[in-house]
């Protein structure tokens, strides 16, 4: 179901891509264009009653910018929650390691977007069953 944006908040997140922090501008430089793993990322995003930052519709993934006012912020905690209940994951980024470690930053977000890949072994420890040795197949 399409929720239909009230335009105050469509205004107020036309107005927070225009006036972006520095370490956003920089984010969006790397995201934009599908120019991580192809996938479209769009920015200041109306989400519910939040603006996200940066968010993935296709792997449900919310990338945030925080500067320190967001330090053990109980209002974001509750946001987070209210998004995670939403069905997407938040990646949040202080706004220093943006600026001075983007290389590390822009890695972690495409691990996080990757699709799950199969795991090599079982959580615990078991490999998984190998179907060229007829293993995990369906006796008939």
């Amino acid at each position: 179901m399409i929720q239909r944006v009230p335009n105050q908040q469509r205004q107020f997140a036309k107005q927070l891509r225009t006036n972006a922090t520095d370490a956003e501008r920089a984010l969006w430089k790397l995201l934009r264009s599908r120019r991580l793993s192809h996938l479209k990322f769009r920015r200041q995003v109306p989400l519910g009653s939040w603006i996200v930052d940066f968010v993935c519709f296709e792997r449900r993934l919310i990338v945030e910018a925080d500067g320190s006012q967001h330090a053990d912020s109980d209002h974001d905690a509750m946001r987070d929650r209210d998004l995670h209940d939403r069905g997407f994951r938040v990646l949040r980024y202080w706004n220093n390691d943006i600026l001075l470690r983007s290389d590390a930053v822009i890695e972690a977000i495409a691990q996080a977007a990757a699709p799950n890949p199969s795991p090599v072994c079982a959580p615990d420890g078991a490999h998984p069953p190998s179907p060229t040795r007829g293993e995990g197949k369906n006796s008939e």
